[in-house]
């Protein structure tokens, strides 16, 4: 198996920069996702890897392999898109093994690994079958077998999942995991959905407008975002943001709202004031890191209105309204509120996240 290593990618539509100056290690073995909105350059990073598309500036090494003028064919990476891509006028068996009829391998060779293929995705039962027979999540694990089959040095995966119904795509994430730990094979996983992200990746990789914004552990992006834009787009529901100045007052730090005022310790001031550019901050506090009561609470405790709840099984949100602003808040299902009650907010100071409101980068 082998490494990837991009060095300094760009690539240009016209006008438009669809990667930026990406630098990006993918070590042997490891599961890395690319997230990010649509348009933000990851399906772009893919087919660059794949030879699909050529960079307008910087480097791309398989293994210790510079690969940028090497064809597809000859970058020893296997690729599983979106629409699975399978031939429809041939049946599983023959979809599996056209890349080794293709580089010629003897008959008993392809019988053998397509067997151990079929056998390892639980598909044997189904190789005399055409692809219409077959159902979303059978015909993406034919597509997954066309590219094991060929014992890759890289596996490439554009939104393979994103077909699949939301309980499907559930288990196929697990399934996608564990086979991927089993195969021990480098792989690279285009997906906007930050929950498969989340579970599936050892790291992920967030990209926005072509730029790289954060790589690091699910834990990592999640608990320590880089930037405002990584605090709003992990998690569900998203991180609640509310513009602030900071405040000190007789040697007292707080952050003032204009429709609420939250004391802070002098040890975060303190750092804060060394950290920011000016008095303007963004705080970012997480649904499930404000606790909510129809009584008043200690100091740092904000009085709201309830807004709308939305239930959720095992969870409720609640929407506060806190003067001109909405913040969503987690509680347990049997919270008894009702629209228009009024709640008080205490935020859990060790949780917040406070971030430059010039820069958009996290100071705390």
């Amino acid at each position: 198996m082998a490494k990837v290593m991009i060095k300094n990618l760009t690539k240009r539509f016209g006008n438009v920069i669809a990667v930026n100056n990406l630098n990006l290690m993918v070590e042997d073995k490891e599961f890395l996702v690319l997230l990010g909105p649509s348009g933000c350059g990851k399906t772009t990073t893919l087919r660059c890897i794949a030879g699909l598309e050529y960079p307008d500036e910087g480097e791309i090494y398989i293994g210790n392999t510079l690969v940028n003028d090497l064809p597809p064919k000859d970058r020893d990476i296997a690729m599983v898109f979106q629409s699975y891509a399978l031939y429809p006028h041939m049946n599983v068996f023959d979809n599996i093994a056209f890349p080794l009829k293709i580089r010629k391998l003897p008959r008993d060779e392809i019988n053998k690994r397509v067997k151990e293929v079929a056998e390892l995705l639980k598909i044997s039962h189904l190789l005399d079958r055409k692809p219409k027979q077959l159902s979303g999540g059978e015909r993406q694990r034919v597509a997954l077998g066309r590219a094991i089959v060929r014992n890759p040095q890289v596996f490439l995966m554009d939104e393979p999942l994103s077909n699949l119904d939301a309980k499907l795509r559930v288990y196929m994430r697990a399934e996608l995991k564990k086979l991927q730990k089993e195969l021990g094979v480098t792989t690279i996983y285009v997906t906007h959905d930050q929950v498969e992200a989340m579970t599936m990746a050892d790291k992920i990789a967030i990209m926005n407008l072509g730029v790289l914004q954060q790589v690091g552990t699910s834990y990592e992006v999640y608990h320590y975002p880089s930037n405002l834009f990584v605090a709003g787009f992990i998690g569900s529901p998203p991180m609640n943001f509310v513009h602030c100045t900071l405040k000190e007052s007789n040697g007292l730090y707080l952050l003032d709202s204009g429709e609420f005022v939250i004391h802070l310790t002098n040890d975060i001031g303190e750092i804060i004031k060394e950290r920011i550019s000016s008095s303007e901050i963004v705080l970012g506090v997480r649904p499930e890191d404000i606790l909510i009561s129809k009584e008043f609470g200690a100091q740092n405790s904000v009085e709201g209105e309830v807004y709308v709840t939305e239930p959720m099984g095992s969870e409720m949100i609640v929407d506060v309204k806190v003067g001109s602003e909405i913040l969503k808040v987690k509680s347990h299902a049997e919270m008894d509120v009702n629209i228009g009650d009024k709640v008080w907010l205490t935020f859990k100071i060790d949780k917040i996240h406070l971030f430059d409101k010039k820069t958009e980068k996290s100071i705390i």
